[in-house]
């Protein structure tokens, strides 16, 4: 590289360095003086315009502070706000259920509010209104951790009056009740309305039956914390005669046929809605919603009392409420505090009772005269007392990982209530086993970190020449790096950190009760990784679930591609058609084509009956175990080619357009000499297009592959996390519930170097035993 004039180094120099002063300048001119306070929120639309109000208000009465309220879905605050305490940041507040708490907690990334709140000042709150953790360390003290303003998650019964007159005092007069109102009056053998749904996806809804029957999440004498004795940690209860009794009683519930055959959150929400649901079992999120429903004449009421038992069903409720961010500064806590004190004051407290009928946390609030005059505040109030306090123990969320399989398996009718009940417990004593694993050094660590030592030497040794190279075209050509160092550093910051950064978790002890202060163990994580039963047959899956895929969007791209570079009108309508399921994003088509899916409901199904009342395609589809109508997400098999189909409409466009590409490429000679020497089309196809194709095509493969090899988004979203049962799963899908349902950093971080390597080796000697890169004329 040659030198520039000196007199265009002077001048580059002096405009980048005119720029900076420039950019320096404006960003002061535009700096806030005010102390800035992050929230982060899971508030519903209704409940952020008041929190936007109040926020408004705070700030007129505090000039020299500014509160910024940023909205995250659940996981997405869970797992962002982890994050950022490992790096020293993160919003000064996070508002939301207090279920996350117990992991929050055991990470060390909240402070102790008691200095904020003292004893006098908290006696005014209800109880469970307040969450307390034992100390860290040993500690027989306690810490302050969340600061309620609200309770609420807690389930009851709606009801539409126009169906149900008088709400159901007992299970036998629901079961009565949702009996008369499941309806086929087509006699098409679809119900028109059922008596009762709920979301039959996640066993939170089916506490209310467990606890109904006598049953608890936990054993009674382990109390989690809260209540719980320092150090204890809660024993899952869910192989009991009372748990065993309330599955079978939910299962009764489909042999009646008063429910759907199944019904996830939307489904369930849909049909209420649409009138076509007598009677559901939801959250207080939702009741505002239907109350506002147009057609249906919707009413809350508690929750029946089981008749076998006589105990009524117990909900699970829980207290919204502020926590303070361990990295939090002294004046930025001081200032957040003061907006916590705010939104608990009984001005914000009478406003969360009149304006968003919830239940307040301060005991002066429950007096108001609304209490008694609102029928839905009476109700929800009721609910709570004959509820019971959700646990805040991080053993709660392995409880339900293990609940969730076999309670689908129930209500889809694949598994006994008892075994069940038995695979809930197994399930849930093995994973608070693995949440609490510590993760010592082995022998593998020496050779780690001497390993370590002699790649970092030998790279350097390696690229020796090139660093003197550097040094001395540094000195030369300045301003040409200075105009590539962005680019570099993006480079570095997105993808060369991050990898090594995920080789030294691999080696590490990350996990919930190391989170702060993991270190290198060696080479534990990869031997748990290779002796785990399940990766096995989720690996030989995955290979299933790529090879289809591929095969697919090769076969149907390369096909249409061929159809689209021949003489046919319209040519360019249909490329634009057949390029929309690339085009819209992957995140709303998996939705879709999961409500495409439905039993009942869904478009799939409907077209698939309509077409079976000709014979030659009810043959077909009874041949291809396809019979109408296809219990698509309720059955393992189905659930998987549901995936599969999904995902082939997602891929073939992107195939299409690398084969259009290279056919257009194609000189027409050689079909008009193979014409000539009288060949068909398909000889001309395979020995023309296929082989000239190659060079495009294998490439494209490597691509396709490795990107439906790492293809969270489709299975995810179809399948709705794994489901059914968990069964669904392919590698990366697993990585990610091992690491943010099961807190296993090291593990996921081990397994996802494991398939990196796979799908590196695969692409080399794909590449090479394929012969991808040589000229196809060569």
């Amino acid at each position: 590289m040659g030198k520039e004039p000196q007199s265009f180094r002077v001048f580059g120099g002096w405009s980048i360095g005119g720029l900076w002063v420039l950019i320096v300048f404006a960003g002061c001119s535009q700096r806030d003086s005010r102390t800035v306070i992050t929230l982060w929120h899971q508030s519903r639309p209704a409940e952020q315009r008041v929190l936007a109000d109040e926020i408004e208000r705070f700030e007129a009465a505090h000039p020299t502070l500014r509160i910024r309220a940023l909205y995250k879905e659940t996981e997405e605050l869970r797992s962002a706000f982890q994050a950022a305490v490992l790096a020293g940041t993160g919003p000064e507040l996070v508002y939301g259920p207090s279920d996350v708490l117990g992991a929050l907690h055991a990470m060390g990334t909240l402070q102790d509010l008691s200095e904020w709140y003292p004893e006098p000042e908290r006696e005014d709150f209800v109880e469970g209104a307040l969450t307390y953790f034992p100390k860290m360390g040993g500690s027989t003290a306690k810490e302050l951790i969340q600061i309620g303003d609200r309770f609420g998650n807690h389930l009851a019964l709606v009801y539409n009056r126009r169906y149900v007159p008088t709400p159901p005092a007992t299970t036998d007069e629901l079961i009565a009740i949702a009996a008369r109102n499941s309806l086929d009056e087509d006699g098409d053998g679809r119900k028109e309305r059922y008596g009762l749904v709920w979301n039959f996806t996640e066993p939170f809804f089916g506490i209310p039956y467990l606890t109904g029957y006598g049953g608890w999440v936990f054993e009674e004498k382990s109390k989690p914390p809260g209540g719980s004795e320092v150090g204890e940690t809660p024993k899952p209860a869910l192989d009991t005669p009372g748990a065993v009794a309330a599955w079978r009683f939910m299962q009764s519930l489909q042999r009646l046929e008063v429910v759907p055959k199944n019904c996830d959150y939307e489904l369930a929400d849909s049909l209420f809605k649409t009138g076509r649901a007598a009677m559901i079992i939801n959250g207080d999120w939702s009741w505002a919603d239907y109350l506002a429903t147009p057609g249906i004449d919707a009413a809350v009421a508690v929750l029946p009392v089981v008749s076998e038992t006589g105990q009524p069903m117990r909900t699970m409720f829980s207290p919204k409420g502020y926590s303070l961010n361990v990295n939090a500064g002294p004046v930025a806590a001081a200032g957040a505090m003061e907006f916590v004190h705010h939104m608990t004051s009984d001005d914000v407290q009478r406003r969360i009772v009149h304006e968003l009928r919830m239940l307040p946390a301060r005991r002066s609030m429950l007096e108001d005269p609304l209490f008694e005059t609102d029928e839905t505040l009476r109700a929800s109030r009721a609910q709570i007392q004959n509820g019971r306090l959700m646990p805040t123990a991080t053993e709660l969320r392995a409880v339900w990982d293990a609940m969730r399989p076999p309670y689908q398996a129930l209500l889809g009718g694949g598994m006994t209530p008892a075994a069940a009940a038995t695979a809930m417990q197994r399930s849930a004593e093995k994973k608070i086993e693995q949440i609490h694993a510590e993760a010592t050094p082995d022998g593998s660590l020496a050779a780690v970190n001497l390993a370590g030592l002699v790649l970092v030497l030998g790279l350097i040794i390696w690229q020796r020449k090139n660093f003197v190279q550097f040094c001395r075209d540094w000195r030369q050509n300045k301003l040409a790096y200075l105009f590539a160092f962005p680019s570099i550093v993006c480079i570095f910051a997105v993808i060369v950190f991050p990898f090594f950064y995920n080789i030294v978790l691999s080696l590490s002890n990350m996990s919930l009760a190391n989170y702060r202060d993991w270190r290198v163990v060696g080479l534990r994580n990869y031997a748990e990784v290779f002796v785990d039963p399940n990766i096995w047959f989720v690996f030989w899956k995955t290979i299933l679930w790529t090879a289809v895929n591929v095969a697919f969007h090769v076969a149907l791209g390369v096909m249409l591609a061929v159809a689209l570079n021949g003489p046919i009108r319209g040519k360019s309508l249909y490329r634009v058609m057949l390029i929309i399921p690339w085009a819209v994003p992957a995140y709303i088509t998996a939705l879709s084509w999961r409500g495409m899916f439905d039993y009942e409901y869904g478009a799939v199904n409907l077209l698939f009956t309509q077409a079976a009342r000709f014979a030659p395609v009810a043959w077909l589809l009874g041949m291809l175990g396809l019979t109408p109508p296809v219990n698509w997400l309720g059955d393992v098999t189905h659930a998987f080619q549901a995936c599969v189909m999904a995902n082939v409409w997602l891929g073939f466009p992107f195939m299409m357009v690398i084969a259009l590409g290279g056919l257009q490429g194609i000189p027409q000679e050689l079909y008009e000499a193979a014409r000539i020497d009288r060949a068909s089309r398909w000889q001309q196809f395979r020995l023309i297009t296929l082989p000239l194709l190659r060079p495009v095509l294998l490439p494209a493969i490597t691509l396709g592959t490795i990107w439906t090899f790492n293809n969270l988004n489709v299975v995810w979203l179809v399948s709705n996390g794994g489901e059914p049962f968990d069964a669904t799963h392919i590698l990366v899908s697993y990585v990610y519930k091992a690491v943010f349902n099961q807190y296993r950093y090291g593990y996921g971080a081990a397994l996802s170097m494991v398939i990196f390597f796979m799908l590196l080796v695969f692409s080399l000697l794909f590449l090479r035993r394929t012969r991808a890169t040589e000229s196809v004329y060569g």
